[in-house]
């Protein structure tokens, strides 16, 4: 779960570091290079992982957004919740989809990066998705969640570890959301609407440096945030 704390931390990290993320994790993916790497660092059940979300997004026919969503959903729903200290030993990490499917397991940040990039590789384009912070009422927590639009003014469906089953927001009176974002935009969310526009991410320029910490490969060493 997200802290309070930590929250306007996270939003500035992955703001900036999102549209890079997007483009070397899952558009040109070496399957083959990376089932070596990632069983020699995970096991060979996580490369079987890796080739099950490879089936996931080269199945040629899910054409509709609602079936892609399904898809993804529920393939990274069998995932495992663990908590970022028992996992990674830090606080707050957010890994990436690899190190996700290799760990087997993340918190609510991870299901929804993973969601989003996968979804972003079936062609749903980013203006429809994003990624949202929500205070999980029953649970008295933070969490995060990734809200689809099929059209600018609709109610967004919610992809979530909690409840598997996607529903519109309106439908999900356990949360409340607090604000969204994807690659290019950051909005202050309302309880079923956009939200209000509050600028471009593109702006956090002062987060540029984290993109020189990533290179081609994301399963070489996990990426701590100090």
């Amino acid at each position: 779960m997200v802290k309070p704390l930590f929250r306007p931390f996270i939003l500035l990290l992955i703001c900036a570091v999102l549209p890079l993320m997007g483009e070397k994790q899952v558009g040109k993916l070496d399957w083959d290079s990376l089932e070596i790497e990632l069983t020699a660092l995970y096991g060979s059940r996580a490369g079987l992982r890796l080739r099950a979300w490879q089936k996931v997004l080269d199945e040629q026919h899910v054409t509709t957004d609602q079936d892609k969503l399904t898809r993804v959903n529920r393939f990274f729903n069998q995932l495992n919740f663990v908590d970022d200290i028992s996992l990674w030993g830090h606080k707050d990490y957010w890994a990436t989809p690899l190190e996700f499917l290799g760990a087997n397991g993340g918190d609510c940040e991870d299901f929804s990066i993973a969601k989003y990039f996968s979804l972003l590789s079936l062609g749903i384009d980013e203006s429809k998705m994003r990624i949202t912070y929500v205070k999980a009422l029953s649970l008295n927590q933070y969490h995060m969640v990734l809200a689809y639009y099929p059209t600018p003014q609709s109610v967004p469906l919610i992809l979530d570890n909690i409840n598997g089953k996607i529903l519109t927001a309106d439908k999900r009176k356990d949360l409340l959301p607090i604000y969204s974002f994807n690659g290019e935009s950051l909005w202050l969310s309302k309880a079923k609407g956009q939200g209000k526009l509050a600028g471009k991410s593109s702006r956090l320029s002062s987060w540029n440096k984290l993109r020189e910490r990533f290179n081609n490969s994301a399963l070489r060493k996990p990426l701590f945030i100090p």
